[in-house]
């Protein structure tokens, strides 16, 4: 199956491929993804280690003086926006789950600030619960290699969990992920020296071939 084959050459490409934000733990995990929004994980992995030995613990992010912790936060972009909901998960995990990052995907999404692709993260790397995390890179690969037609994440999410068995879902999206921010890039896809040239349908361009629209028929 050529799903498989892309998924052996990625994994062959990118036998590191991992999580790149830096954490110890599934808070730090959570804490670290949640600023990872329209920020590089480089960036907010210079932010981590003063945010962690600050803010520890759920309690400790409860108890947060908002307008220290955006200072903290700053450089990650969006500072109130998520300083606002990094306190709101911590009074959430005091109050609901006992200062405890829950491991169920439906907890997790009821968190301030947690969406699927937030909470499929921290299954996935935290938890080791097999999640498709469909962030940009994901979703713009799964088009250009004709793996999905759709723009939604969840619809895109659904779609390649239909290609790939469960046990290879995390590590799947962590190859696309390098694949994508190393090669196959937004704007300028190196399809010159991509190593799945020859199975992509939108080799040269980085872009899906269009479906043909078909003539209209009389009933």
């Amino acid at each position: 199956m050529k799903a498989e084959q892309v998924n052996d050459i990625l994994g062959a490409t990118y036998p590191d491929a991992r999580c790149e934000l830096d954490y110890a733990n599934p808070l730090q995990l959570l804490v670290a993804t949640v600023l990872s929004a329209q920020c590089t994980d480089a960036r907010v992995n210079l932010v981590t280690p003063r945010l962690f030995e600050t803010w520890p613990d759920a309690a400790d992010l409860a108890g947060a003086d908002p307008e220290t912790l955006e200072e903290a936060i700053r450089p990650t972009g969006f500072f109130r926006t998520k300083a606002a909901s990094l306190v709101g998960i911590g009074r959430a995990l005091v109050e609901r789950f006992g200062g405890a990052v829950p491991d169920r995907l439906e907890d997790l999404v009821t968190l301030p600030g947690v969406g699927r692709k937030t909470a499929n993260v921290v299954l996935g790397n935290a938890f080791g619960i097999p999640g498709i995390t469909v962030d940009t890179h994901v979703g713009r690969l799964a088009r250009r290699l004709g793996w999905t037609r759709n723009d939604s994440p969840i619809e895109v999410e659904a779609d390649l969990a239909a290609l790939f068995p469960p046990n290879e879902w995390t590590l799947l999206c962590h190859r696309l992920i390098f694949h994508g921010r190393r090669t196959c890039t937004a704007r300028r896809p190196a399809c010159d020296r991509c190593p799945l040239a020859h199975l992509c349908p939108s080799a040269g361009t980085g872009i899906p071939p269009k479906p043909r629209s078909r003539p209209a028929t009389r009933a």
